[in-house]
């Protein structure tokens, strides 16, 4: 490896014993570099991964002083094992843990009704929110919302009720031999967090740094004082503030450098990812390698179609299986599945478990609030989708994905799609412009709203996805739109 000016930089930087946040943007050799900065000492690293593949992966290119682990591993080697007989136990339905709780009987808020069910899964989110948090003890603000019941008084309603649960799952899970709540990582990574833990290390290299839960902030910040830190990621890839996650590049005390030089793609996609880059407010621009000749326009038989929601792979999924391809999903099917059952028992007169369709009574009342409230626009395409083909069409499309190693195309969602790359993409028709305003320019059409910073860092994870050529797609009308062409 030569390394390029900013590699050099990034390394001096590190061997002068800077604490570091280093921007690598999508293709820059974001590994290459840290292990670079690993090879100019001998001292006792660790490499914090984002998952297990990554660090296992990252433990074949490390120097042997370094170790890669993950948070959670971490997590489990000093308190987590404690709970192994909890860990791994078996499956069993929310309301089933609620009932074991306490929770019997319906809530009413606002004419609705807050079955057991829906209580017991908002009881076990909060617990979740809590652990992903960075805070001491569990509060009001880790009760998430619920749909058709979002106004602030009608959430304290929920809140009221939700709480004296919520603190009784917290405290079951703290006995390591039984109890009624499942136990699983991210409990013990919370109580590792609140026993202030110390990370035997000279340095701690954090990857993924732009998507890190609060809690794991926490717990890596405080390593300050012993060890030198170092956070690369990539502040535009920052996808998943919906889950709780945060930006820690920005405002982090330490040197500021990035890498910007892809290498996965040439200069005319660099310049599309540097239009949503510049869209996204990015602290960043990319250049591509002239060497590499990717493209841009139509792809008729795409290795990979990256789509906004899961309802849009879906759509794909069913599309492409159709036309008698091997489909693969990224991630496998169960999030399509628990969707598609979730219609299935709405369409039957049952209630459903599934937490973004828990509160309504039946499907008519799902296809009103898709079709006319504007809280439920996202939905619109699910509804439309199931009308059309029905639950079991979409179970059994389902049952027929493929492996990805014997597949002929891959469809994936954007946020699954993160780290991944493929030499031909095409972007779903999923990724819908913003609403129109109410003004109207000089020829009367309607002014285009602004797009969302967090859509602009979404579209530009999917347009870097690509070595060889994109097919811009769903996302073809950023050329019309103002924001796109400043």
């Amino acid at each position: 490896m030569i390394p390029t000016a900013e590699q050099t930089a990034a390394a001096d930087a590190f061997e002068a014993g800077d604490h570091l946040s280093l921007q690598a943007g999508a293709g820059t050799g974001k590994t290459s570099t840290l292990v670079l900065l690993a090879g100019t000492t001998s001292r006792h690293g660790r490499y914090i991964a984002f998952n297990k593949p990554i660090a296992l992966d990252a433990a074949k290119r490390f120097p042997s002083s370094v170790t890669c682990k993950t948070a959670h591993a971490l997590a489990y080697a000093a308190i987590g094992h404690r709970y192994a007989r909890r860990l791994g136990g078996p499956r069993q339905a929310g309301w089933k843990i609620g009932m074991a709780l306490g929770i019997t009987r319906s809530l009413h808020i606002a004419h609705q009704e807050v079955s057991p069910r829906a209580l017991s899964h908002a009881v076990l989110r909060t617990v979740t929110r809590y652990c992903q948090s960075a805070d001491p003890v569990i509060a009001d603000h880790h009760v998430p919302p619920l749909r058709g019941i979002e106004d602030a008084d009608h959430h304290a309603q929920l809140v009221d009720c939700v709480m004296q649960f919520a603190r009784k799952a917290w405290a079951d899970l703290q006995n390591p031999d039984a109890g009624s709540v499942r136990f699983d990582h991210d409990h013990y990574l919370k109580m590792w967090a609140l026993s202030g833990p110390r990370i035997d290390a000279d340095y701690l290299l954090l990857d993924e740094a732009q998507d890190t839960n609060p809690v794991l902030e926490q717990v890596f910040t405080t390593q300050r004082t012993h060890a030198q830190l170092v956070v690369v990621g990539d502040s535009a890839q920052a996808i998943y503030g919906w889950r709780g996650a945060r930006d820690i590049m920005t405002g982090f005390d330490g040197t500021a450098l990035s890498l910007s030089q892809s290498f996965r793609f040439g200069p005319r996609l660099a310049s599309e990812a540097n239009r949503w880059l510049a869209i996204a407010n990015a602290p960043i621009r990319l250049s591509g390698t002239p060497a590499i000749p990717t493209e841009l326009g139509a792809v008729q038989n795409p290795d990979a179609v990256l789509c906004r929601t899961n309802v849009g792979a879906m759509t794909e999924v069913m599309k492409h299986l159709a036309s008698g391809q091997r489909v693969a999903l990224a991630g496998g099917g169960e999030s399509l599945r628990a969707l598609a059952t979730a219609a299935r028992d709405l369409k039957e007169g049952r209630r459903t478990w599934h937490p973004e369709l828990l509160l309504f009574p039946s499907w008519r009342e799902l296809q009103e609030y898709a079709e006319h409230d504007p809280a439920g626009r996202d939905l619109r395409p699910f509804v439309d989708l199931i009308d059309e083909h029905g639950t079991e069409v979409v179970l059994e499309a389902v049952d027929q994905l493929a492996p990805e190693t014997h597949a002929q195309i891959t469809i994936s969602t954007a946020h699954r799609a993160k780290g991944r790359e493929w030499e031909h993409v095409r972007i779903a028709d999923d990724f819908l412009p913003p609403k129109d305003t109410d003004e109207k320019d000089a020829n009367g059409v309607p002014v285009p709203g602004p797009i969302d910073r967090a859509e602009a860092r979404l579209a530009y994870v999917a347009v870097t996805r690509s070595r060889n050529r994109l097919d811009l797609g769903g996302l073809s009308w950023i050329h019309q739109h103002p924001d796109g062409n400043p």
